[in-house]
């Protein structure tokens, strides 16, 4: 039994100590960094203005027979979300077994393969869809590749720690009855990982319906295309009925999404 009254090691001490002033000075550091101009006399009004458009929302624009309105965009939004997921989870599968530590005995082809997945997260998908907006022009294909590639970073980094968290055994079973790579690769290890990676999808799905809702404020297509309108006319009964689209669209996502999980993994 551990005696309560024992004091931590001195050695403990210090180091908490060093942490906890680390900590302050990176907090005080930022809010210095922080240029405070006061509060302006027209906040007060405009403050009131936008939260009565958010409590009285513009319920005829949730469906204009001829021309945008919610609905529309809210599936277009939708439609980017699951193609750009669907994109990344394909391109993805390489890349994760490239970064798996247990699949290749060389570190440096594991070391070359996280370092591309790192890469590729190190840009955000507005950078990405800034510069496919130049390439591709403004749309949802752009925003589709923004999000397809970008997630490629992140979806084949949960890949390859799946992979490397997989149970070995099966795998060395099959090596040791006279299975080559390919039938241990189908016959083993797609098996154990497979659920892991359409749970890992649905997850990011659930991130890039959030995303595409923002890529469309600088043209990539979907709902925040005319969100950005209506924040820029200041039609707040708009962006009221905008946000509560997208609020009851991600919710219901969410339910689906963590339900089908829950029955993977």
């Amino acid at each position: 039994m551990t005696n309560p009254s024992v004091k931590p090691p001195q050695r403990f001490r210090m180091r908490f100590w060093l942490v906890a002033i680390f900590i302050l000075a990176l907090y005080v550091w930022s809010f210095t960094g922080i240029q405070f101009t006061g509060i302006k006399e027209t906040a007060g009004t405009i403050s009131k203005s936008i939260l009565s458009g958010l409590l009285h929302p513009d319920w005829s624009y949730v469906y204009i027979p001829e021309g945008e309105d919610l609905l529309r965009g809210l599936l277009d939004t939708l439609a980017i979300s699951v193609l750009g997921t669907f994109i990344s989870a394909i391109l993805c599968v390489p890349f994760a077994f490239w970064a798996a530590n247990n699949i290749s005995r060389y570190r440096a082809v594991t070391g070359s393969g996280k370092f591309m997945l790192s890469l590729i997260r190190t840009f955000p998908e507005i950078v990405m869809a800034i510069l496919f907006i130049k390439a591709v022009g403004p749309g949802p294909y752009a925003g589709v590749l923004a999000l397809g590639l970008h997630s490629i970073g992140m979806l084949g980094k949960l890949f390859s720690e799946a992979v490397e968290n997989m149970d070995l055994g099966p795998t060395e079973a099959l090596t040791a009855c006279g299975a080559n790579r390919l039938q241990v690769l189908w016959f083993a290890v797609i098996p154990q990982v497979l659920p892991e990676f359409f749970s890992f999808s649905l997850y990011r799905f659930e991130i890039n319906v959030r995303s595409a809702a923002i890529l469309g404020m600088i043209g990539a297509g979907g709902i925040g295309t005319p969100l950005i309108f209506a924040l820029e006319a200041r039609a707040w009964n708009r962006v009221g009925i905008i946000l509560l689209g997208i609020i009851v669209m991600v919710t219901i996502i969410d339910l689906i999404s963590t339900s089908i999980r829950k029955r993977l993994v």
